[in-house]
């Protein structure tokens, strides 16, 4: 059974092995083994710390399979983007241009250098291997993350963010990038990327132009790369688009990629899931799949489980799916169908 859980020491060997099949644009998954034991160690320090709000915390989970112990996916949360240094993307506005004398009058659309979203909370991290993308395994990735914030709302923030890796072609190569931030840098986009996810972000960002971009300026490949999804973050996306997310507002500053920003009330995960009581034995003939966890903090696990439930009853789990959630009868859970 593949169960989420939070990240420990002991798995740093595997998330390097899966940091370094993540695409190029996952800043927050380097592959350097002492950035990541830094983040899992941050993750358990944060998961064992008592906390009335959202500040410096992160927590970093992996989905395990618990017959071969091998790590198949990871995903985190950070509890304020930006709390040490501010959080930088480009927000989308429109400049109006008028002459009375000519009677024109004209809407002009730029990007402006901001960090808007500072203090928002962040999911970053985001893998699952290549062959569960499009399985219920990867809404569990995602999705798991979503329903720990609606069991510890407490340590989150009241809006949530996340980027979403942007267009670069097959050779690395990002239009957007090689249109803004190279004339900034002699660095190409991959190496720029890979620099920021063993340094920082924000040095970068405090070197790219600080005065509106004007896009009808841009080359039409810069252009048409704002906004777009790299193929390997489409699954991510899409799970986030279906749970509410927009993306008008804001694109990163590196690739162009969307940053999607959601009020967290209205997250569908948060807000329509629910916390039933649990009995063990014998499920009844499966009609839906569901996410389901135990909502605990540092000993938290969440499953993907076939289950016959009334909403307003009781949930039958089966003993393979009780142990796996550390759980028994007696207990709760917070479900919500995938």
């Amino acid at each position: 059974m593949l169960v989420m859980r939070p990240a420990q020491a002991a798995d740093l060997q595997q998330v390097q092995r899966l940091a370094a099949d993540s695409p190029v644009g996952v800043t927050s998954l380097p592959d350097d083994a002492e950035r990541l034991k830094e983040k899992i160690l941050a993750s358990e320090a944060s998961f064992a710390a008592e906390v009335s709000f959202n500040g410096e915390e992160s927590y970093f989970f992996v989905l395990e399979d618990t017959q071969s112990g091998q790590l198949v996916g990871c995903s985190a949360i950070v509890a304020s983007a930006g709390f040490s240094e501010p959080f930088y993307s480009f927000r989308n506005e429109t400049f109006v241009h008028a002459s009375r004398s000519l009677s024109i009058h004209n809407k002009i659309h730029v990007l402006s250098l901001c960090h808007d979203l500072t203090g928002n909370s962040l999911l970053t991290s985001f893998y699952v291997q290549r062959e569960l993308v499009n399985t219920p395994v990867a809404e569990l990735n995602s999705r798991g993350r979503l329903l720990f914030m609606a069991s510890h709302p407490e340590r989150f923030a009241d809006a949530v963010v996340t980027e979403i890796v942007g267009y670069s072609d097959e050779n690395g190569e990002s239009p957007f990038w090689n249109a803004v931030g190279r004339n900034f840098f002699d660095l190409n986009y991959s190496d720029a990327e890979k620099l920021s996810g063993l340094k920082s972000r924000t040095f970068l960002a405090e070197l790219m132009p600080h005065y509106p971009i004007y896009v009808p300026l841009l080359p039409d490949d810069a252009k048409e790369a704002m906004g777009q999804v790299h193929p390997r973050a489409q699954i991510t996306f899409d799970i986030l688009m279906r749970e509410g997310f927009e993306t008008d507002n804001y694109i990163d500053i590196f690739d162009g990629g969307p940053t999607l920003h959601a009020r967290t009330s209205g997250i569908r995960s948060i807000a329509q899931s629910r916390q039933v009581p649990v009995r063990i034995g014998e499920v009844p003939k499966a009609t839906r799949s569901y996410l389901v966890t135990n909502g605990l903090l540092q000993d938290y696990r969440a499953v993907v489980a076939e289950l016959d439930w009334v909403p307003g009853k009781p949930v039958i789990l089966n003993a393979e799916t009780a142990e796996a959630l550390g759980i028994g009868e007696g207990a709760s859970v917070r479900l919500i169908a995938v």
